[in-house]
């Protein structure tokens, strides 16, 4: 089904529980704006207001806001499934959301329903068949005990087996842990970003660091903050910057990561840049991209923008992550919890002092960095085009209308 009887194009409504740009909403984002509208017309659907609804209405998608309980909405995956009271709780509160989220999608006239996120999709679950749609599944969470608590695991994979027509992983890792889920039913589709020509670089005078994203426990603020400390005793004159804030649950958590360089004794290193206008811009002034998720993340988008932006990066060799850094296999050791590959160096996760290595590894070869900073960025051009991404969603939307 690739129109509709009258020749208009099929319509496509995604679902978020959100309207915040964390990761899975940017890549949302990216690609709706990178969408065939001759093929598809596309509608959202969000269960709370928030940038995205503006980032959306500038690209002419049509998004309706659908009030939900912040109970909801805002609890994180941890706090989700904290107790049987918490989960019951949640369990309530979606089912009392089912039926108006089901009117909402018929009111919409979708053809197909996008779930883009865990909540949408336990919501989309039982509102789209109420609603007589097909729905698909988009998933950019791993479905691992390592990543949720152990309840909600057995449940979405449940879920994914029983519920959309096709899933949509955005790495093989994330893949990986549906595995139960045969082949035909699910695609990997990586997140990307559109090719852009990188901004004229601002080499900084001292070593200067940089972590992109939401200030989260599993993004790795904390072992950021504890490798600066490290650097610090050789290296008085290394800055550190968090690019990024708490989003959803995580403001306690933010508040602690804040006192931490007090703490460490690394207060004058440290910068809490917070949200900023152009990340590109931002990254432009840094020695080095840092990725320090201390658990394994179903990709890292802000590894790709690294790349992208053409500086050199470091990231944890976990979860998606080693798929961008390392997509040949070919990582090598060069310090202890540290491999090297043509376009990146590698950590263990969860290791500070792995971390610390590499930043001073990339700043003591300032022309081998750049030379893989170059490497990385025409990889990630090809490899990586949203347009490829955008083709690769279409068919996996084509092959649930059918």
């Amino acid at each position: 089904m690739r129109r509709r009887p009258d020749n208009t194009p099929v319509r496509v409504l995604a679902v978020d529980h959100t309207a915040g740009l964390a990761g899975g909403e940017v890549a949302l984002a990216r690609l709706l704006e990178e969408i065939d509208r001759d093929e598809y017309d596309l509608r959202v659907l969000v269960l709370a207001d928030g940038p995205l609804v503006e980032r959306l209405g500038a690209a002419s998608i049509p998004t309706a806001v659908l009030p939900a309980s912040r109970a909801l909405t805002e609890a994180g995956r941890d706090k989700a499934a904290s107790s049987l009271l918490q989960l019951a709780g949640n369990a309530g509160r979606t089912m009392l959301l089912v039926p108006r989220v089901a009117r909402a999608i018929r009111g919409s006239g979708a053809d197909l329903v996008v779930a883009n996120t865990l909540k949408a999709a336990v919501i989309t679950a039982f509102a789209a068949p109420l609603a007589g749609r097909r729905w698909v599944w988009h998933l950019h969470d791993r479905i691992a005990a390592d990543y949720l608590p152990a309840p909600l695991v057995s449940a979405l994979r449940i879920l994914a087996r029983m519920g959309p027509r096709v899933v949509v992983a955005n790495s093989v890792a994330t893949r990986r842990t549906l595995p139960a889920l045969p082949d035909d039913r699910v695609v990997v589709a990586y997140p990307a970003a559109p090719a852009s020509t990188p901004l004229p670089p601002r080499p900084p005078k001292t070593p200067t660091f940089g972590l992109l994203g939401r200030i989260a426990p599993t993004k790795g603020q904390r072992e950021f903050i504890q490798a600066a400390a490290i650097i610090a005793e050789n290296a008085p004159e290394a800055r550190f910057v968090v690019l990024g804030d708490a989003m959803f649950n995580d403001h306690a958590f933010a508040e602690e990561v804040r006192a931490l360089p007090a703490v460490l004794g690394v207060a004058d290193a440290v910068t809490f840049a917070g949200w900023v206008d152009d990340p590109a811009e931002a990254l432009q002034t840094l020695t080095a991209l840092v990725h320090a998720s201390p658990v394994p993340e179903p990709f890292g988008q802000v590894v790709v923008e690294g790349m992208l932006a053409g500086i050199p990066v470091i990231a944890t060799a976990a979860g998606g992550v080693p798929e961008i850094v390392d997509p040949d296999g070919v990582a090598a050791p060069v310090a202890d919890g540290v491999t090297q590959t043509p376009f990146g160096l590698l950590v263990r996760p969860g290791d500070a002092a792995a971390l610390a290595l590499a930043m001073r590894y990339i700043a003591d070869h300032p022309g081998e960095a750049g030379d893989t900073a170059a490497r990385a960025r025409a990889m990630s051009r090809e490899r990586f085009d949203i347009a490829n991404t955008a083709r690769t969603v279409q068919d996996a939307w084509r092959r649930a209308l059918r």
